[in-house]
């Protein structure tokens, strides 16, 4: 840990891990999501052991989960979005993917929240858009978030390099991040790498450094 301009500068990410900074942000792990990534079963234990070391630490856990309006409220740019992503041809053929009350919006049980840790809706990829996390990070005096969940290159991406916009250190446990295309994951990873703007660890890492 470096000293500068009266404070302390982390040089590795298990100094960024101290648990009074740090939050742990589980993105999109729901059932609708999750049946979709590779190695369901192992990703949900690596998960879990993040979860179970954050809150015995008392490092606190938020969670954002994507929700769907419906259709006939959606603006020009949602229904393009939905239309790609339900390969539609026509604005009126989209449905609404997932409905706050859906079975597969849910998170999944196994990784459920514990105490009272809170579940932020979003419309879009970024979990600081649209959401209060920002804010009750501020209040916290987090300055570097975990990201665990899915999808690694669809939505944590995106959620990494917004945080690093707003001055935090974002940390990507990598092997703890669902992942659906293995080479959009990997040219993911590579593109946060080149920015130098976030970080990465592994579960055993991210572990160890919040014990």
């Amino acid at each position: 840990m470096q000293r500068a301009f009266g404070m302390d500068v982390p040089e590795t990410v298990a100094e960024m891990c101290r648990p009074a900074t740090t939050a742990v942000l589980v993105y999109d792990a729901q059932v609708g999501i999750l049946a979709h990534v590779r190695d369901r079963e192992g990703l949900t234990a690596r998960i879990t052991d993040v979860l179970r070391t954050a809150r015995a630490s008392g490092v606190p856990v938020f969670y954002v989960r994507h929700v769907s309006l419906p259709p006939s409220h959606l603006g020009v740019a949602a229904l393009r979005t939905a239309m790609a992503w339900q390969r539609r041809d026509r604005a009126d053929a989209v449905t609404a993917a997932f409905p706050p009350d859906a079975e597969h919006t849910r998170i999944a049980a196994e990784l459920a929240p514990a105490g009272g840790e809170p579940v932020f809706d979003k419309l879009g990829m970024s979990a600081l858009v649209g959401t209060p996390l920002e804010a009750a990070l501020r209040d916290r005096g987090v300055t570097t978030l975990l990201l665990v969940g899915a999808v690694l290159e669809i939505g944590i991406e995106p959620t990494a390099r917004h945080a690093a916009d707003l001055g935090l250190l974002p940390v990507v446990v990598e092997d703890a991040c669902g992942v659906v295309d293995d080479d959009a994951a990997r040219r993911s990873l590579a593109s946060l790498d080149y920015s130098l703007l976030s970080y990465r660890c592994t579960t055993a890492e991210a572990v160890a450094a919040l014990c």
